[in-house]
């Protein structure tokens, strides 16, 4: 049974957050961001107080004669409908990660398997790039090294759109390929892995870096050779000196990479706080998640069986091709559902 009381300050929180909109006064910014926060819980807690009402009047009916029959009809399908609004009204009042409508940087880098791992690598950019297309997403690649076989040393992008770290942060981890390599004579299966890190943006309000903390370089850009070799020091690599963390942009505007970089070098910062703090709430937090731990393997793409197996939830889909054409809205979904009964779950404890 949800507390009524919570319910009602929840409405009357909302019914301020309106009025005050309406006279124009304090942070207009902010408060639009919690009245859009608040809205679908609102709505959620109308409905369920509704169906209350209406289960209140069809009890009292029961007491008039010309209206009886009526109400032992209502009854059952209100009754029937209740646990349902009750649950979605669970749902609604989960808390809300505060990254979850941020966009996310996505940084890709092959794990063990050498050549092989590289090309799962550069299978992983190609299968977000289509996710994000599907989706109305921005995709655009910050920094990349590629090998001389089309593969991938690493990959750092910035994805955009609505609710991006919401559905993207349960990719964070080790993914594992089984698969005959095309560098293979003898038909053997190989299995290669690599290692996927998804960061919500992290804005100047978010995270202060110190000018005094940060080295910037300039550098000339490498390239494949021929004309596409940059010959101006356009690159730039910024350090960041009290945590070693070095981050790098090489596109031909020098002005675009610095401010790409410092992106970047934000959003690994505000990660590095996140975990701090969530590791400060729960010393076990990494386990409980399944996609919080980059170190754990994650999720296993067979391809002889054309199969995709999630480690967390156990989920298996044999649709592989498709997957890697970026249909993950079925896996992601799963994920979140676990995610949110898991929330559930903490909150009846």
């Amino acid at each position: 049974m949800i507390p009524s009381e919570r319910l009602q300050q929840i409405t009357e929180r909302f019914e301020y957050l309106e009025a005050a909109m309406s006279a124009g006064g304090g942070d207009i910014a902010a408060l639009a961001k919690e009245y859009s926060d608040l809205r679908p819980v609102v709505e959620q807690i109308a409905l369920y107080r509704q169906l209350q009402s209406d289960m209140a009047d069809a009890r009292e009916m029961l007491d008039d004669p010309e209206m009886a029959d009526l109400a032992r009809e209502e009854l059952p399908r209100l009754k029937a409908a209740l646990p349902d609004a009750e649950a979605a009204l669970q749902l609604a009042l989960l808390p809300r990660d505060a990254a979850d409508a941020k966009p996310a940087m996505l940084e890709i880098r092959p794990g063990t398997g050498g050549d092989e791992a590289a090309l799962f690598a550069g299978d992983l950019l190609r299968m977000y790039m289509r996710y994000a297309e599907a989706r109305g997403w921005g995709f655009d690649i910050i920094e990349e090294q590629a090998t001389e076989l089309g593969g991938i040393k690493e990959v750092v992008a910035h994805i955009k759109g609505d609710n991006v770290f919401a559905r993207m942060k349960y990719e964070s981890g080790v993914h594992r390929v089984q698969r005959v390599p095309t560098t293979e004579s003898g038909g053997r299966i190989h299995t290669s892995a690599a290692t996927v890190a998804v960061l919500p943006e992290a804005e100047e309000v978010d995270i202060h870096i110190d000018a005094n903390d940060i080295r910037i370089d300039t550098m000339r850009s490498s390239g494949a050779g021929g004309q596409h070799v940059n010959t101006t020091d356009s690159a730039v690599r910024i350090t960041h000196i009290p945590t070693g963390i070095v981050v790098t942009s090489s596109e031909k505007s020098q002005h675009r990479n610095r401010d790409k970089a410092m992106q970047v070098l934000r959003a690994r910062l505000y990660d590095m706080e996140r975990n701090r703090i969530d590791s400060a709430r729960s010393a076990d937090r990494a386990a409980q998640v399944g996609g919080g731990d980059r170190s754990e393997r994650i999720r296993t793409y067979n391809f002889p069986q054309g199969r995709m197996t999630d480690h967390r939830i156990n989920l298996t889909l044999y649709k592989l091709d498709a997957v890697m054409q970026g249909d993950l809205d079925e896996v992601i979904d799963a994920l979140r559902s676990d995610d949110q009964s898991r929330m559930l779950a903490e909150m009846g404890q």
